[in-house]
């Protein structure tokens, strides 16, 4: 593991080191490398399923996926962003980078301590990078608004989970995950007192969002630049989940009177969420939508806390983590051509950017959970541990995949179809970089397919 993780930290001085001229290329090459390295962790036997590294780090089957998914992505973010920051001066080409390997550097550390105080440090310690990325990076000036409203929607929502974890630690001595969760049967039951269990779980609902907590999702997404929007939906909403799948764990039982509001609060959310991608005219807006519909089923699962709901929540998340990252990776291939993200002007590029049409075929078809996609496996997952726990959420869950393949198709059409525009006479073809992108995106979910339980997380 540490093989990882101080190659990563050694990634942010090489930024301030490296010449001009070689400096993304090389820094392309070494996250590439990391990434390969990363992948080394899917085959370790361990014991109990968990690698100790320290007292306060350690990664199972759980972090395994999240952590290979961070160092698969820096990459990507890093080849997507060469063509927005290709005007930008040398130094500042050098700030977003070290930007980006400082958050990552956050991510992987976050992923992997097994300490809950200090997964709290680090969990607040990723909003700074990626606060600076949004309103640093992003195109216009609504970026700051949008930057504010994700600050104070985590941090406010975060408060009363430290108020719960220093609780924790007044009582036990300890914030240890492994230690609770092992000694959690011979708990009082304070620890599933509704206020508590409340406190606990807000912060993650709000970061992976919550329907009726997601409103900083939308507009963060809009206003960030590619590398912020990539991070956002594939690693930063995961760390939501990932949190809640932690202490969910050491708050059996969960207390019914908060557990079916937000159950419901979750699968109606699948609903609106998705019909609201069905009116959406901005592109980024409708891709953010849809990973607040898909988060839905992720919270919804891990309440249910079953060995199949969380398997295919931890599926689901690195499904949706490679699909939404690949989506907005297209749309800004579309804006960096056509400088809209609005549907009704682009439209018919299928006859412009014909190989590009393919890569926006594959991954609506992910994204709508087409079979043998592992998209399908963890919906498939969730909706049948679903059904066992209450038979009628198969109608919410049924409607929301069918709308689902509607906006997705929708979306495809849109963009794809019909008659182009006039004003688009002169557009530039696509980079071999842009087709490396996507190829990287949709080659881990191919030999997924072969072996879903590298992502799943292993809870059966």
């Amino acid at each position: 593991m540490l093989k990882i993780i101080i190659p990563t930290a050694l990634l942010m001085p090489t930024t301030l080191l490296l010449s001009p001229g070689i400096l993304f290329l090389i820094m392309v090459l070494y996250s590439m490398l990391l990434s390969t390295i990363s992948l080394m962790l899917l085959n370790l036997p361990v014991l109990m399923k968990t690698m100790n590294i320290s007292a306060y780090f350690s990664n199972d089957s759980i972090s395994t996926p999240l952590i290979i998914l961070s160092c698969w992505l820096l990459p990507l973010m890093m080849l997507a962003s060469q063509n927005h920051l290709k005007t930008e001066p040398i130094n500042r080409k050098r700030v977003f980078l070290l930007t980006l390997t400082a958050l990552q550097t956050a991510l992987i550390l976050t992923f992997t301590t097994s300490n809950f105080i200090l997964f709290y440090i680090l969990f607040e310690t990723t909003l700074i990078p990626t606060l600076i990325i949004i309103t640093r990076w992003g195109n216009q000036t609504e970026r700051l608004s949008a930057g504010l409203y994700f600050l104070f929607y985590t941090l406010a929502s975060s408060l009363p989970l430290l108020i719960a974890l220093l609780y924790l630690n007044s009582k036990y001595l300890h914030t240890s995950m492994e230690l609770l969760f092992l000694n959690q049967p011979d708990m009082p039951p304070t620890n599933s007192s509704p206020l508590f269990w409340l406190a606990s779980l807000l912060a993650f609902m709000v970061k992976l969002p919550l329907y009726g907590l997601h409103l900083w999702l939308p507009k963060a997404h809009v206003e960030a630049p590619i590398a912020g929007s990539m991070v956002l939906a594939a690693i930063l909403l995961k760390l939501g989940g990932y949190g809640l799948i932690r202490i969910s764990s050491v708050l059996n039982p969960h207390p019914t009177s908060l557990m079916f509001p937000i159950m419901i609060l979750a699968l109606w959310g699948i609903l609106m969420t998705s019909s609201i991608c069905l009116r959406q005219t901005d592109l980024k807006a409708l891709i953010a939508y849809s990973s607040v519909s898909h988060m839905g089923l992720v919270i919804a699962a891990v309440i249910l806390q079953t060995p199949w709901s969380l398997t295919g929540a931890m599926t689901l998340m690195v499904a949706h983590g490679l699909t939404s990252s690949a989506l907005f990776s297209l749309a800004n291939t579309n804006y960096e051509r056509t400088h809209t993200r609005t549907l009704i002007l682009v439209r018919g590029l299928q006859l412009v950017f014909p190989l590009a049409t393919t890569w926006w075929l594959l991954t609506n078809l992910t994204n709508m959970a087409m079979p043998p996609s592992i998209n399908l496996v963890g919906e498939l997952l969730i909706i049948s541990a679903l059904f066992n726990w209450s038979p009628p959420t198969i109608i919410i869950t049924g409607i929301g995949t069918l709308i689902t393949a509607i906006y997705s198709l929708y979306m495809f059409l849109m963009t794809q179809r019909g008659k182009m525009s006039t004003q688009f006479s002169l557009l530039t073809p696509t980079h071999t970089r842009e087709h490396l992108i996507l190829i990287l995106h949709l080659l881990p979910m191919s030999l997924l397919i072969l072996k879903p339980t590298l992502a799943s997380g292993l809870f059966t």
